[in-house]
């Protein structure tokens, strides 16, 4: 099973309308969230928000996890431990006011297990992959050499009396 999100405060068609063409050619289900986007779909039941728990028990068995490049859905993946593409809402498409997800998306692209799908016709080879890479639930090395640089920072802060 496939799991679609693109969170719940922003719609995402050009990314719901790819995953509901890819879902004709496939008998793999796709559990799509939609947030408060208004959608159509064809191949796809979507659905805007579900209950934590929902969330939790859908994302935790898919096989893969396609969703925009939003934090809480990186994490959700980190968590539960789960292979993740990611598209990025891009402000010049009106899908964003900013392209800080696109910015995520390129820190995350180098040295993460994370798939990042720039063009949504990518996502037909992203999926084909039969084992992505799941996200390690341990820090890598960027997050412990930010502690360490927090550690020296704290440090060498002068001490107040």
């Amino acid at each position: 099973m496939i799991f679609l999100t693109v969170g719940t405060q922003l719609g995402f068609p050009r990314l719901v309308e790819a995953m509901d063409a890819w879902a004709a050619t496939t008998s793999e289900e796709v559990i799509a969230q939609v947030g408060s986007g208004r959608v159509t779909c064809a191949n796809l039941a979507p659905r805007g928000m579900l209950p934590p728990a929902e969330f939790a028990e859908i994302f935790s068995r898919a096989r893969v996890v396609v969703a925009h490049a939003g934090i809480g859905t990186i994490l959700a993946a980190k968590r539960y431990r789960r292979p993740l593409i990611i598209v990025p809402r891009m402000a010049g498409l009106g899908e964003h006011r900013n392209d800080h997800q696109a910015a995520t998306a390129r820190a995350l692209e180098k040295g993460t297990a994370v798939r990042v799908c720039w063009e949504v016709t990518e996502l037909p080879a992203l999926l084909a992959e039969t084992a992505p890479e799941a996200l390690p639930k341990e820090p890598g090395a960027s997050h412990a050499a930010l502690i360490e640089g927090l550690k020296g920072f704290i440090a060498a802060a002068p001490r107040r009396r």
